[in-house]
């Protein structure tokens, strides 16, 4: 397992990797496998799809807004939870990474009904937008990691690791001074630097997708098991979900303007 690569997606961290360090595949299981694991990212973007076609129609057939609150938090809650344990326990990753699925697509379902209904007459279609961006984003940076136009270096590994970790900071920050009554305009604004920070993390977001190429494609190289295809799959995932809400909310800040 020594070829995996670092990635700043804490999903396939270190702690995974020592996990995997000896791990050996069921007799009869075979293999991880590139192929497998996009097949399985499709089965869970599916997943996510449908439970968001849920909360969607709760939006727009509430009477109030206030009955898909605790369907959209309790998804939020949910896919932490899940995410934590595949995180810690990467075996369980084909029993788990559905339910992730399914607690992130009641989630974002119900926040991206919000927004729409929120935008309806500055932007409609904010939705369908930040979907086209994310799609045609992943394609560009798979296209760019396949073409090694951008090549995975310990270097390039380490400025997204930093500004990775750097985005999470900034966002405690700000949710910590939230609660003091202090509101940043820097995160929560829609100034033209408030949209440039924003458009900064897209692109942080966007090149941990490189990372997570590079890590499922050595571990299928390395012949990690089986198992590792839904652990792929579900971190990718992951970044997919981050990517997805940076640009929906970097529309909406464009939007938010007079």
């Amino acid at each position: 397992m020594a070829l995996f690569s670092k990635s700043s997606n804490p999903v396939f961290g270190d702690n995974v990797l020592n996990k995997l360090k000896g791990s050996k595949s069921l007799v009869g299981e075979g293999n991880m496998t590139i192929a497998g694991t996009v097949q399985k990212t499709g089965l869970l973007t599916a997943m996510t799809i449908l439970a968001g076609a849920y909360t969607w129609k709760m939006v727009y057939g509430a009477i109030s807004v206030s009955t898909v609150i605790p369907w959209m938090l309790g998804g939020a809650i949910a896919g932490l939870v899940f995410s934590l344990i595949i995180v810690y326990r990467p075996k369980t990753a084909p029993y788990l990474s559905i339910l992730y699925a399914a607690a992130e697509g009641l989630f974002l379902g119900a926040i991206s009904a919000l927004f729409e209904v929120a935008f309806a007459e500055k932007f409609p279609g904010i939705v369908v937008t930040a979907v086209c961006i994310t799609l045609l984003t992943a394609l560009v940076m798979l296209f760019v990691y396949q073409t090694r136009l951008i090549k995975v270096t310990n270097k390039l590994r380490s400025v997204v690791v930093v500004a990775t970790f750097s985005v999470v900071i900034f966002y405690c920050l700000g949710m910590l001074l939230r609660l003091f009554g202090v509101n940043l305009d820097l995160i929560y604004g829609t100034s033209l630097l408030s949209i440039g920070i924003s458009v900064v993390i897209v692109i942080i977001a966007a090149f941990n997708l490189l990372l997570d190429f590079d890590f499922i494609e050595k571990g299928a190289a390395a012949g990690a098991p089986k198992y590792m295809e839904w652990y792929g799959a579900f971190g990718l995932m992951v970044t997919l979900v981050w990517l997805y809400m940076e640009i929906l909310r970097l529309l909406a800040k464009i939007a938010g303007r007079d």
